[in-house]
């Protein structure tokens, strides 16, 4: 399973975590502008916006886990099993495969509001990408600078609802995870007045109190409601180190850790990576599982007028910095 979330000082930042039993060979890509992207029911973008994000790349086609386009329009896609459902091809639609719905939209969107006048002809398709890549159910989290909205699937069609809280997480579909923030009004950042009891007389033995009640599992449900409490509170300078720092903070307090969800066989759901892109700058920063150093990737230091793909691998064993 996986969190998403967006945070804002001086500049905008978007990133997730994803949280998985094993690695998908993922790479941190760079589509430059002059990139064919080839879809499988549209005609293909010979030119587009550039992009940077997590990919894995097979048959020279970037399947974006998480993105961010050169005009600052990021955008991920979340595990939704159970409540996504795609459709057949439906003539006078714009039918998009899930594996280019990123591509599709950060290709030709500079902000959401872009985004939503696309939605209106978008019908995602049942097309596996190939046998090794069947199809995920996914639902998906679209931001800029200034908003956010989730877009799902569902057997009704395709939704996409407001997202005043910049977050996502799994399922249950997003209209619950909103009301459920309901359940958790009284959680706060202060101390907590006694309202127990006027004949009694109580008061805080520890600092923190306030939040009594904040959930701390590792379900979707809870991962929303703390993820969101963590970044709607966060208070940080507006340097980049700053900014960043805390953004890394925010989606921490929602990491896997190993042992803790067993799948079976001796497999168990960990974060494997950590994304923070600085969606001004074009900068993408990541942290793995086994690397908890902050490793970043410039776009705008690569030819983005070029046409073939660029990948780093993910920096995946620890760097350790020994002082003496």
């Amino acid at each position: 399973m996986c969190t998403a979330a967006t945070y804002k000082t001086k500049d905008h930042y978007f990133g997730r975590t994803l949280d998985w039993e094993s690695s998908f060979n993922e790479n941190v890509t760079v589509t430059p502008r002059n990139f064919t992207f080839k879809f499988r029911k549209v005609d293909e973008l010979l030119t587009h916006y550039a992009i940077i994000g997590v990919a894995v790349v097979s048959q020279d086609y970037p399947m974006y886990f998480d993105a961010t386009n050169e005009k600052g329009l990021s955008m991920a896609g979340l595990n939704f099993p159970d409540n996504a459902v795609y459709k057949a091809p439906v003539d006078g639609m714009d039918n998009i495969a899930p594996f280019e719905f990123i591509p599709w939209i950060l290709g030709q969107c500079s902000d959401v509001s872009e985004a939503e006048m696309m939605l209106k002809k978008i019908n995602l398709v049942d097309i596996n990408f190939s046998n090794e890549f069947p199809l995920s159910p996914l639902h998906w989290i679209i931001a800029d600078s200034e908003r956010s909205i989730t877009v799902e699937p569902l057997e009704s069609g395709l939704k996409v609802y407001n997202n005043p809280v910049g977050v996502l997480t799994n399922n249950p579909p997003f209209d619950f995870h909103m009301l459920n923030l309901c359940h958790y009004m009284g959680v706060s950042k202060n101390e907590p007045e006694n309202r127990f009891s006027e004949k009694l007389s109580l008061s805080p033995y520890s600092r923190g109190m306030g939040a009594v009640g904040l959930p701390g599992d590792l379900s979707s449900a809870s991962r929303f409601v703390k993820a969101t409490f963590t970044k709607m509170n966060s208070v940080s300078d507006d340097t980049e180190k700053e900014s960043i720092s805390q953004f890394f903070h925010i989606l921490s307090s929602v990491e896997q850790q190993r042992g803790c969800v067993d799948m079976g066989d001796e497999k168990y759901e960990i974060t494997l990576y950590t994304s923070c892109c600085n969606t001004n700058k074009g900068i993408y920063y990541y942290t793995t599982y086994e690397n908890r150093q902050i490793s970043g990737i410039d776009m705008h230091k690569e030819n983005l007028d070029g046409d073939k793909l660029i990948s780093y691998p993910m920096i995946t064993t620890q760097q350790i910095n020994i002082q003496n």
